[in-house]
């Protein structure tokens, strides 16, 4: 067994992205398939402990302290350094050994693994965070709204798990106006998770497209792009091509816009008229997938009307293949569902929105197949 697992390892160390993540969900399978009744309780039955777990974690900077380290610590050195008690921080460190956050190598003796590593980074930080404080609830709400709704499709974003869970009226994006400390654990996710080599920046044809633009004409407008980072990318890749370049989002997120040179910062709810006329380029990023259809088609008329002939939308999304959706996206989907009543959608459902208001999808370019994650280019008929 010990060679099998070092020739897992040893592929696992040279493979692709897409055959590591096939490597980790057949051990899963596998693992899986290895279960007596009890051991499927305690997977499903525990798994909000381990999130609280490793948050609890995070408020201890425990897994940057075990990374800095470079070598085991003993339960006495992490309470010095921490502040914890160390007959909490015992039985702590013993149950996050157990479930793979840190590694046990001697009574009282801990240190970094792998997974230590990842949670030391501030993507991981920021986003199991995101998950644990503004999800977390809405998946303990879920089954009681699914049931209480008959099982329908959530169609209404006023009226779906988010709402039940927060015991609030308020869509998720106004909620988030209240609560600065969740806006930032889903702006920080949000900014830090997007890889500058995983970009639809590197399979676009940016330039081609843009040549020859008139520099008194808007070159890239930026639709409910957040505090700016794609804004940011897209200068910084092209910071010769003529024309403006507007980030637009609402007044919460513009007030915590980066100060981006040859950047415009501008206040808009996109589901009012497109103020930019005329503009090359209309690109939203992960904006879509949190609407159902019924705001999409708004949001893409209103677009639309703004768009001339030359006008190109770019709807930069994940596009589902029709079957064999992996975990990771299968989840997004639910996710959501359960927050706005919105859903990750397959080309075909993307076509559907799209010709329903009197747009043509020209082109799909996949940039991350791993993730489904994609830029179509929209055009007028």
């Amino acid at each position: 067994m010990e060679t099998a697992f070092a020739q897992i390892k040893q592929l696992g160390a040279v493979a692709t992205e897409a055959t590591r993540r096939k490597i980790i969900a057949g051990l899963h399978e596998l693992a899986n398939s290895l279960e007596d009744p009890n051991d499927t309780v305690h997977r499903y039955g525990y798994l909000h402990l381990q999130t609280a777990a490793v948050k609890i974690g995070f408020d201890l900077k425990l897994f940057r302290l075990l990374v800095e380290a470079k070598e085991p610590l003993s339960v006495e050195q992490i309470s010095q350094k921490t502040g914890a008690d160390p007959a909490f921080l015992g039985r702590f460190l013993r149950y996050l050994a157990s479930v793979g956050p840190v590694k046990e190598v001697g009574k009282d003796l801990f240190a970094a693994n792998n997974v230590t590593k990842n949670l030391a980074e501030d993507v991981t930080e920021a986003g199991v965070s995101h998950c644990f404080e503004t999800i977390g609830p809405q998946y303990q709400a879920l089954p009681k709204f699914m049931k209480k709704t008959g099982y329908q499709n959530p169609t209404n974003e006023v009226e779906t798990v988010f709402q039940d869970a927060w015991n609030t009226t308020d869509h998720a994006f106004a909620w988030f106006r209240d609560r600065p400390e969740n806006l930032r654990y889903f702006n920080d996710y949000m900014a830090f998770r997007r890889e500058p080599t995983l970009s639809w920046l590197t399979v676009y044809p940016v330039e081609e497209e843009a040549k020859d633009w008139p520099a008194d004409r808007p070159l890239y407008v930026n639709i409910g792009g957040g505090i700016g980072h794609q804004s940011a990318q897209f200068k910084e890749k092209y910071p010769d091509l003529a024309g403006r370049v507007v980030l637009q989002d609402l007044p919460h997120s513009i007030e915590k816009a980066l100060p981006t040179p040859g950047v415009e910062n501008m206040v808009h709810n996109f589901f009012e008229p497109q103020p930019i006329k005329g503009a090359k380029f209309y690109f939203s990023r992960g904006v879509l997938h949190n609407h159902p259809d019924h705001k999409v088609k708004k949001l893409l008329e209103n677009t639309k009307s703004a768009m001339t002939s030359d006008s190109v939308m770019l709807l930069d999304e994940m596009v589902l293949p029709e079957t064999g959706v992996n975990a990771y996206a299968a989840t997004m989907d639910i996710v959501m569902m359960a927050a706005m009543s919105s859903s990750e959608r397959t080309e075909a459902q993307w076509r559907k929105i799209l010709d329903d208001v009197g747009l043509k999808l020209v082109k799909t370019y996949t940039y991350n197949p791993v993730s489904y994650e994609a830029v179509m280019d929209v055009r007028l008929p």
